[in-house]
């Protein structure tokens, strides 16, 4: 018996003993021995029907040749799989299945390998063949239905009706007029379709394509794109699957796998997932950060249960800056062992998330509550503590040091007049904001820049004392690096943004700031990509402002005696994979090496940061820890009409007049019935990787 409980029998193929389960097929044992078999219609994921007969064999005893995914294994059989009668059948049978088939066989495809290890006989010399004129589906998303490729092996029909029961495509037509299609000629999405693509990964003709085709060395990061435009690599597929399924502690569980702030991220992370997601190509990309954010408002805490930190391995790391990156590396090496302690120059931890992130964005609770996360495991954190030299952590015997300072400073624009009182700079503003200190900000208030800090800027001056506010800035919309979202409820709230226009002087007044402004065109795209911004010859204009804010980028602070090297921007060069410095024992990372950059691309340098550190202090490096078990997935998704017109859920929001009074959010969490249902709208491209490969002829 086996370990599954089948009784065991011998059999000899082509001359060689095997021991096979019973209840196996001719086919299946013998591509496990090692014995190819030709085949075009078999695929292991999917019940046989031997429509090729490519895999025909001979069997003693039995007449005529048997299809080997069909005929089942029995004690004594004695099975041949290459004799020269069955070489020139299947010889033969290619020549049927080339007959209509266009001349270029895709390179790549089962169909061309095979072709290429059976041969082809001339059944007819003089036949010629007959191009079928066949419809080219380009327009459907995702992938290509190029029905005149078809060989009607059936395996997309199997797949989509019997392994995923949605039965968007069947055989239609009769005799030599069936082809794979769907019902009344109707689009895929209007079909029923869910777009899981499993029909175009068994495919062995090339009649189903994808639009973006997969690399052979790294198809996770192609098929499941969420995922991998995660800086993090959190895995976005299972915890919303496990959403869809009401299993909502479960998903926080999956989330923090990978990262100690789901909440924060769930409120202001620029969410790269969603840009990427493969839903985009049919209609709305599904809410992933809504659904982090879901299932943090909804976590039980069950995890903190489960938290593991290694005994102590003695080991002390100092970490400089209690941002978001210096705050992960924090959380992940005191898991492994290690004594850790934060450093922080200012009175509160949480970095930029504390003094570049408004209110209205991200509470101050929230973000609160996680750090306490932090330090429940043991993690000290020192504020009020400004590190000015390497050397003194060094000497209170901390083994390795980890610079997280950020990039804390506003960058100067350096216009004639800009040192009068009435121009702020932008960070420094919004770090009074958020600390509750008094701002001197009234009247008509200009802000200069297009990114997400200036937008925030601008939104918060309306919650502060402005009458009225204006954003600045020298290129276009399309250009704008801040995020969509955030340019809309800026708009929506009565802020105004002036297109290519650019500060280029400041002219003091009793009452009012005078500011020279001049308007610009854009030109050829410069080393970031966007079009460069050229000023209009005699198109000055003077703006008379109360306040000019500028907010066009930050930068970091680097006190000389760290003695790490540094760019032309003061920014600490560190090892791309490893974020080791210059300087041995000190690593760092976030945009204090970047520039300014996202909070998840910040948590993700806190994650590698704590890899690295913990192999140096002689630990292995794997920083993650699983909270609940792997799960295997059930590949049936079942019909569910109008899945792909599915719209993307609406975020409750505040009302505007009821904004601008207050640093109350803006956004509202989902509700578990919309949770619920935009999570199912996921198109679950995971399940495509577990789909058994094709059984290839083996190399010459």
């Amino acid at each position: 018996m086996s370990s599954d409980g089948y009784r065991m029998i011998k059999l000899t193929i082509d001359g060689k003993k095997i021991s096979a389960e019973e209840g196996k097929t001719v086919l299946e044992i013998a591509t496990n021995a090692g014995i190819y078999i030709p085949n075009l219609c078999y695929h292991p994921d999917i019940p046989p029907i031997g429509a090729c007969r490519l895999c025909v064999v001979e069997i003693d005893g039995m007449k005529g040749f048997p299809t080997s995914c069909t005929t089942k294994v029995s004690d004594g059989m004695v099975v041949h799989t290459s004799k020269k009668k069955l070489q020139e059948l299947r010889k033969n049978l290619v020549w049927l299945i080339l007959s209509n088939y266009p001349k270029d066989l895709p390179k790549s495809s089962q169909l061309k390998k095979v072709v290429d290890y059976v041969g082809v006989n001339n059944i007819l010399s003089g036949y010629v063949p007959n191009p079928r004129g066949l419809p080219i589906f380009s327009d459907d998303p995702l992938f290509t239905r190029d029905i005149n490729r078809c060989i009607l092996c059936g395996r997309c029909v199997r797949m989509c009706q019997e392994i995923r029961g949605v039965g968007a495509i069947g055989l239609i037509g009769r005799g030599m007029d069936t082809i794979v299609g769907t019902s009344y000629d109707s689009s895929m999405k209007d079909a029923g379709c869910k777009f899981c693509r499993a029909c175009v990964e068994v495919c062995p003709s090339g009649a189903l394509t994808d639009k973006k085709p997969a690399d052979e060395k790294d198809r996770e990061k192609t098929l499941i794109p969420c995922k991998s435009n995660c800086p993090a690599g959190t895995d976005i597929p299972r915890y919303v699957k496990l959403i869809a399924e009401g299993r909502f502690q479960d998903s926080i569980e999956v989330i923090r796998q990978k990262l100690p702030f789901p909440l924060v991220l769930g409120l202001v992370c620029h969410h790269p997932c969603e840009e990427a997601c493969s839903r985009c190509d049919i209609n709305e990309p599904i809410s992933i950060r809504e659904l982090k954010r879901f299932v943090a408002e909804n976590d039980t805490r069950r995890w903190k249960s489960k938290v593991k930190v290694s005994s102590d391995t003695g080991k002390k790391v100092a970490i400089v800056g209690a941002g978001p990156a210096g705050l992960t590396a924090a959380w992940f090496l005191r898991k492994q062992g290690h004594a850790i302690t934060v450093f922080e120059e200012l009175s509160e931890p949480g970095g930029m998330l504390k003094t570049g992130i408004p209110d209205y964005r991200l509470l101050p609770d929230v973000l609160n509550k996680e750090i306490i996360d932090i330090t429940d495991i043991g993690v000290k954190i020192k504020t009020n503590t400004k590190i000015e030299s390497l050397d003194e952590l060094f000497n209170k015997d901390f083994d390795v040091i980890f610079l997280a300072l950020g990039a804390p400073k506003g960058i100067e624009m350096g216009l004639p007049g800009e040192d009068d009182s009435r121009v702020l700079d932008g960070i420094s503003t919004l770090k009074k904001i958020n600390f509750g200190e008094k701002v001197d900000i009234k009247g008509e208030v200009a802000v200069v820049g297009g990114g997400n800090v200036a937008v925030d800027i601008a939104r918060s001056s309306l919650r502060t004392g402005a009458k009225k506010v204006t954003i600045l800035y020298r290129r276009t919309r399309e250009e704008m690096p801040a995020h969509d979202k955030e340019i809309d409820d800026a708009l929506e709230e009565g802020i105004e943004i002036n297109f290519l226009v650019n500060p280029q002087k400041i002219i003091p007044s009793k009452d009012k700031i005078r500011v020279e402004c001049i308007k610009m065109e854009l030109g050829e795209p410069d080393e970031s990509g966007r079009r460069c911004p050229i000023p209009i010859r005699d198109s000055e204009f003077i703006l008379e402002l109360d306040r000019l804010i500028i907010g066009i980028g930050q930068r970091s602070n680097v006190p000389e005696k760290f003695g790490v090297s540094t760019d032309k921007r003061r920014r600490v060069i560190a090892d791309e994979e490893s974020l080791s410095t210059s300087r041995k024992g000190v690593f760092a990372g976030g945009d204090l090496v970047s520039g300014p950059a996202s909070v998840i691309e910040a948590l993700q340098a806190g994650r590698l940061a704590a890899s690295s550190i913990d192999k140096y202090l002689g630990g292995t490096g794997e920083i993650d820890q699983k909270y609940i078990p792997d799960e295997e997935e059930n590949p049936y998704l079942g019909r569910e009409e109008g899945f792909a017109h599915k719209r993307r859920v609406e975020i409750p929001t505040r009302f505007v007049d009821k904004r601008l009074h207050s640093f109350s959010q803006v956004e509202y969490c989902l509700d578990e019935k919309a949770a619920i249902e935009e999570a199912k709208r996921c198109l679950k491209c995971q399940l495509r990787l577990k789909i058994s490969k094709m059984p290839f002829p083996p190399l010459s």
